[in-house]
């Protein structure tokens, strides 16, 4: 069985990617989202001529190879490029096995994966968050909930005046106790503010304080995770194995988060979580819209046994990730079960190959 053809299918955000074998087995994946016409750019002249003609039960060393080759290269746009096609590699793997990726990657940890709601949004009052997030947990059992605070690689400065203390303490008075409650600064707080942050979400009983601190500066993080007692988690930009070993070895977050689509794939995604178990930390892979990387993810924290927490389920529907695959996975009473079927266990929507602009490497 050898690498055909690797195909990308582009449409607005987002790049699927369909790998074709000379004996006929097909699998799909997915580039990281946004920017998706460079990431497949990146893809076709970068990744897929080290990988077609090859075996894909090669996977993890092919793509081990092709950072390798690339070492002067070690960019975002490439790893994006290569979770596209580590996982529809991963995808072939379970068809022709007849197994779902889950049990390939060592077997199902759990029957089933609960979920946190997961908020993207800072143009929302406190008001109106913790309404919605109210409806959500009715609709779908939610039993945790993550917020928004500060702002984006802010420098502290917050995305609306007073709206970090307002929100934290107006969503747990709304929501009340029996919702497991976390915060995501995505970045934005110096040192100091973050304690002074932190300390507030633990006076009011939350669950875990996400990248307090940039990350690319895990020193500051550190500082941070060592003064409050709220766990705290990082790693979701971050793309070098040996940064993430750096991490967690030194105890720079409490809780992993690597992203499959930004790290270069489930191979490399499955590896933090792996040392993740071994330094007696939780993973819990980021995953922040509806797209396939919310099926990839699904089968890693179903087969990973450091994946012990809530998994991130982003609420919010963009109409760029609609109409792209089918069966869609659905949230019922918090969770959603380990995968059963082959592979990914799900198929491209027509309408998305109808829409889509195609190109195509051949062996």
């Amino acid at each position: 069985m050898k690498i055909d053809s690797i195909e990308t299918l582009v449409r607005g955000q987002l790049a699927i990617v369909r790998i074709r074998t000379e004996d006929g087995a097909e699998g799909i994946g997915q580039t990281a989202p946004y920017e998706a016409a460079t990431s497949a750019h990146v893809l076709h002249s970068m990744v897929a001529p080290h990988f077609l003609g090859k075996d894909p039960w090669d996977v993890e060393a092919l793509v081990d190879e092709c950072l390798r080759v690339h070492y002067k290269f070690p960019s975002s746009f490439l790893h994006r490029a290569l979770a596209g096609v580590d996982t529809a590699l991963w995808d072939i793997l379970g068809k022709v096995t007849g197994q779902p990726v889950s049990k390939l990657l060592g077997g199902h940890a759990r029957t089933s994966v609960p979920m946190y709601a997961s908020s993207m949004r800072r143009d929302i009052t406190p008001e109106a968050e913790a309404e919605r997030l109210q409806q959500t947990i009715a609709a779908e059992g939610f039993r945790a909930v993550k917020i928004r605070v500060g702002d984006a690689m802010g420098r502290d400065v917050d995305a609306a005046p007073g709206r970090t203390e307002r929100i934290i303490a107006h969503t747990r008075e709304v929501l009340g106790d029996g919702v497991d409650l976390s915060a995501d600064a995505n970045g934005g707080f110096s040192v100091g503010r973050a304690i002074r942050v932190g300390r507030m979400l633990e006076d009011h009983g939350y669950f875990h304080f996400e990248e307090p601190c940039p990350f690319p500066e895990i020193e500051l993080t550190a500082e941070v995770a060592a003064a409050l007692d709220i766990p705290v988690s990082g790693g979701e930009q971050d793309i070098s194995l040996p940064q993430f070993h750096r991490m967690i070895s030194g105890r720079a977050v409490d809780i992993v988060q690597p992203d499959i689509g930004y790290l270069g794939g489930v191979s490399r995604a499955r590896k933090v979580a792996v040392l993740a178990e071994a330094a007696g930390i939780p993973c819990t892979p980021h995953c922040a819209n509806d797209s396939l990387l919310q099926v990839f993810t699904l089968h890693l924290a179903a087969a990973m046994p450091a994946c012990t927490q809530y998994q991130e389920w982003s609420i919010e529907r963009t109409p760029w990730t609609q109409e792209v695959y089918e069966p869609v996975l659905r949230v019922v009473d918090g969770a959603v079960p380990a995968p059963t079927a082959p592979g990914w266990g799900v198929e491209l929507h027509p309408t998305f190959v109808r829409e889509a602009q195609r190109t195509t490497s051949k062996r």
